[in-house]
């Protein structure tokens, strides 16, 4: 192995504080090996070790490592990072971990936390310096059974609290430890269970800081089973007199501060005004019996706040409460627009801070706490508020629409069984209220959680994910590419707040297209609302992240990873490893796909941060291709017979080649590899290779695709939903000259007039099977690559050049039109081509960039 330093930097600002954090790195073949040792240094001198915990995420065939994810505690700001395969990894005392058959105990230095293996409470006991911060904490929901009848609303509401069916421990340091728990919730009046869940707690060494990513599965029937609320309770002690115990709410920008005594009374004056402001920052007051007796009537003479809440109802709007008794009113104490999405409660000797990522982005979220003058107060983080309206997860009609409105089935199937929603949550265990200072840093830390990248050259380099191009302006045309590419992402960055794309089952989606007459995009027209993937948009934002470095852009990326991975996808029941087309609601859509769950749209995410529950997500789809036998792809198209199922070359096996691709990456799992390759014959074997088809029979127990025709169903959905970018990262594995020799045909093939078609294929295709060339452009450019043809090579440009997204700034050149208020519009706007022109541009530029026409042809083009 030849000596390697990978150049780290920060995605966003460096850390002001010391932050426990793990990134994922890419190597090339034969790099590094399976045994090799990491070291981390940074620090001015930039020599200063810093103790890094290593493990492979995956592994190129010839046994070599592809990714390595690592973990670190980096110091307070330190730049100049780099990590070098080979070397001491650094000393630490490390995490202490202990099991027993009732509970695990992890010990940071700083604090331990210990998670229950059975019972209701996930955490039963937060410590620091052997005093409790944290005595219990467990998930609590409030369902709500529904049922209308003569048109009246009846509702009868049930609690839920959580059953712990397994913990167990995933990691044990020496610098991160990890601990997955499952489990479910119970009714506490009866014995029916629901909402399947995964809690992972995250610890780092020497830090008091516990990260939790939480999902849960809805498994209810959504015309009866409304969740009125979900969330996590933690029980807090509460140390030393009522006016020294404090809660904080993150607002806008600043902090509500209050305590369930104040200080504040008619006659708060003088040195009584200084310690009101003390207090009011959090620090400790005390008070002389006798000299301050009259002032210490005051205060039992006023009114004790033992309740607040803060709701965050809208993206656009929270409202903070307190109350000084069960029975009394909610008094308002402030409201604002978007809340900071963090809370924390406690008294003498420190308390619990909770962080709730993405607060505002997916309400209606909350915070809630009661007991505050009693010993023990309980503050409740609100994933869904009770406070808004129940979930309602029916469909939005009784029907389909595929004519009118391009819904996918004559079949419904709009149901939300066997969907998922991940939350992150950062938890504090601080031995004293903390200031200001603190309070900004912990709201950033969960907003935008640190992490360190590697170089965009880096990364290219290193054939991190397959063939993508660095930006580069070095000419008229060149930098016409890039102004258009960075003018897609800035306007749909915009335009995700323009249009509000926010809320709990909404956030991370963009919208399919739009219409100009309403000033809309088409939310309430079948198909053609929610994306849900469709022509692979989270591959263009990560690609688009990749080339750039830049942190809106992988924020954008991470929360489409997250909504389409958990919220488009079934996770367990009749459509397991399947997701929903896109529709209206995001399970809508009666076809039920492959594609829109593959691992090769996700394993983006889990490589760049060794992310363990988008590695479940790829560990699920892993045999999806048996789903189809349960519900054939094309079963509207071709009837049953002799074959388990039909299934087309692209988007289908497409989609389990990345799923297999993957598998064997990560686990060297063989099997995965075969399935592949199995595949791989069955294509070569047809009259015209990949031309062929593209519907085989197929049988997911033997991976054999049986042709069926050369000339059988249209050939853009093989190309436009990620499958070719899936397929040159393949092909750098398998090194087999015939695959991407099919590749590279089929790619020239797909724009040729009939006439040069039928001198390969002898006219048995049709020039009608092959539509839309713009999303054939990454495909067509390898074809001119591989096989040198010029020709192709111009007329894949010719194809880009001569779309919108190439005409026209989306950054400028917007109409102002007027629906509830002003905004600015493209009436011909539709995120299917701008993924695409985007992704396709962007693989062209590495592959095709000497074919660009000079500057007297642009000038052309654009006057066109």
């Amino acid at each position: 192995m030849r000596g390697t330093d990978v150049q780290l930097r920060w995605l966003n600002e460096k850390a002001a504080r010391p932050v426990g954090l793990t990134w994922g790195v890419p190597w090339r073949e034969g790099e590094v090996m399976r045994e090799e040792t990491f070291r981390l240094t940074g620090g001015p001198a930039g020599m200063e070790d810093i103790p890094v915990q290593s493990w492979p995420t995956a592994f190129w065939p010839d046994g070599s490592v592809k990714w390595s994810a690592h973990a670190a505690v980096v110091p307070q700001g330190p730049d100049g990072l780099t990590l070098a395969a080979g070397g001491a990894t650094g000393s630490t005392d490390g995490i202490a971990v202990q099991e027993s058959e009732d509970a695990i105990t992890l010990d940071t230095g700083a604090i331990m936390l210990v998670i229950g293996k059975r019972g209701k409470q996930v955490i039963r006991a937060v410590m620091r310096n052997g005093v409790d911060m944290c005595s219990g904490g467990e998930l609590v929901c409030l369902q709500e059974e529904a049922s209308e009848a003569f048109g009246v609303r009846m509702v009868r509401e049930a609690a839920y609290e959580s059953r712990i069916v397994r913990a167990v421990v995933e990691q044990r340091g020496p610098v991160r430890a990890t601990v997955k728990v499952d489990g479910r919730l119970r009714a506490v009046s009866s014995s029916r269970e629901w909402l399947p869940f995964t809690l992972r707690l995250y610890v780092y060494a020497g830090l008091d800081t516990i990260r939790l990513v939480h999902t849960f599965f809805y498994d209810g029937n959504p015309h009866t089973d409304f969740i009125r609320g979900l969330g996590l309770r933690f029980t807090v002690p509460m140390r030393g007199p009522h006016f020294n115990r404090h809660v904080r709410f993150a607002g806008d920008e600043g902090m509500f501060s209050e305590s369930p005594k104040t200080l504040h009374t008619r006659r708060t004056k003088g040195k009584y005004r200084e310690l009101f402001e003390r207090q009011t920052q959090g620090e400790g007051v005390a008070f002389d019996p006798t000299e301050d007796a009259y002032f210490l009537s005051l205060l039992d003479d006023s009114a004790t706040w033992d309740s607040f809440k803060l709701v965050q109802g809208s993206s656009e709007h929270y409202l903070v409460q307190k109350r000084t008794k069960p029975g009394c009113s909610w008094v308002k104490a402030a409201e604002g627009r978007r809340a900071g999405g963090l809370g924390y409660v406690g008294g003498e000797g420190g308390g619990l801070a909770v962080g709730l990522r993405n607060f505002w982005q997916k309400h209606p979220a909350g915070f809630e706490v009661h007991g505050t003058s009693s010993p023990e107060a309980s503050f409740t983080v609100w994933l869904w508020s009770p406070d808004g309206a129940p979930m309602d997860l029916r469909h939005y009609d009784t029907e389909t629409h595929v004519e009118s409105s391009y819904e996918g089935a004559e079949e419904l199937r709009a149901t939300p069984y066997g969907i998922g929603n991940t939350s992150e949550l950062l938890l504090w265990a601080t031995d004293c209220t903390p200031d200001s200072e603190a309070l900004r840093h912990m709201c950033a830390e969960t907003e935008s959680p640190s992490l360190l990248v590697c170089e965009p050259s880096y990364y290219h380099d290193a054939g991190a994910f397959g063939i993508w191009s660095l930006p580069d302006r070095s000419t008229p045309a060149k930098a016409l590419l890039e102004e258009r590419l960075d003018g897609i992402i800035g306007f749909y960055l915009a335009e995700v707040e323009q249009r509000r794309w926010y809320g709990f089952w909404d956030y991370g989606d963009f919208m399919h297209s739009y219409d100009p007459v309403r000033h809309v995009w088409n939310y309430d027209l079948g198909g053609c609302a929610w994306q849900n993937t469709e022509l692979a948009p989270n591959m263009w934002l990560w690609v688009m992240f990749l080339r750039s470095g830049r942190g809106d852009i992988f924020r954008l990326a991470e929360a489409m990873t997250r909504h389409t991975s958990e919220v488009d996808v079934y996770h367990f029941g009749e459509y397991a490893g399947l997701g929903s087309r896109h529709n209206v609601m995001h399970w809508g859509c009666g076809c039920k796909e492959a594609r829109i769950g593959m691992a090769g749209l996700h394993r983006y995410f889990y490589y760049l941060t060794a992310d363990e529950r988008i590695g479940d997500i790829m560990d699920e789809v892993k045999d999806s291709d048996y789903a189809t036998v349960n519900l054939d792809p094309m079963r509207a198209y071709f009837p049953k017979d002799e074959h388990p199922t039909h299934i087309r070359v692209g988007p289908d096996w497409a989609a389990f080649s990345s799923n297999w691709m993957t598998r064997w990456e990560r686990y060297e799992d063989t099997q995965y590899r075969d399935k592949i390759l199995t595949g791989l014959a069955c294509i070569k074997g047809a009259n015209f290779r990949l031309i062929s088809g593209p519907t085989y029979g197929y049988d997911p127990k033997t991976g054999v695709l049986t042709p069926m025709g050369d000339d059988n169903w249209g050939r853009h959905l093989a190309i436009c939903m990620g499958g070719p970018q899936v397929w040159f990262e393949l092909a750098g594995m398998l090194k087999d000259p015939e695959w991407e020799d099919m590749l590279a045909e089929f790619g020239v093939y797909y724009n040729q007039p009939q006439e040069k078609k039928d001198e390969l294929t002898r006219g048995l295709v049709s020039t009608k099977r092959f539509e839309h060339p713009v999303l054939s452009a990454a495909i067509t450019a390898y074809g001119a690559y591989y096989l040198q043809d010029a020709e192709t090579a111009r007329l894949c440009w010719d194809i880009l050049w001569d779309n919108p997204f190439a005409k026209v700034d989306l950054m400028k050149e917007a109409a102002d039109v007027m629906y509830v208020e002003p905004l600015r519009e493209f009436d011909w706007m539709n995120t299917n081509e701008a993924a695409q022109w985007s992704l396709n541009t962007v693989i062209a530029l590495e592959l095709i960039a000497d074919s660009l026409p000079n500057r007297a042809e642009l000038q052309e083009e654009v006057v066109k």
